[in-house]
């Protein structure tokens, strides 16, 4: 038996048994339920900036100032990586572009279909 079957059997036998009760403890019972109702906590309306420091401050509690650290040196390692790929790019196209300057080609070697892979294998090289 599931736990959703067993409220479900467990919700049929209370609700079979409420009409059995005597007055006085159906009228204690929903006095009960309305003071816990009262006592129960009203939805504040956040804006988002307060919802999205509510969530960081429930989710640092926890941490530990070696994982904030550790996420941190991480962070810096992929930054440091895409800075490092996007120079190393550049720097071969910077080769490329001043090797098509430097040289005398004609207007229509530039539209040769052949061209592109010629510029692929000597930027190999």
């Amino acid at each position: 038996m599931n736990e959703l079957h067993f409220a479900f059997k467990v919700r049929q036998h209370l609700n079979r048994e409420l009409h059995e009760l005597a007055p006085s403890t159906h009228s204690r019972l929903q006095a009960a339920r309305e003071r816990a109702l009262a006592r129960q906590k009203v939805i504040a309306h956040q804006s988002i900036l307060a919802t999205a420091g509510s969530f960081v401050q429930e989710h640092s509690e926890g941490l530990r100032l070696r994982q904030v650290f550790v996420a941190l040196a991480v962070v810096i390692g992929v930054a440091s990586y895409a800075y490092w790929q996007a120079d190393r790019s550049i720097a071969e196209l910077e080769v490329i572009d001043s090797a098509l300057l430097a040289d005398d080609l004609p207007i229509a070697a530039f539209t040769d279909r052949g061209f592109d892979a010629w510029l692929k294998s000597s930027a190999s090289h």
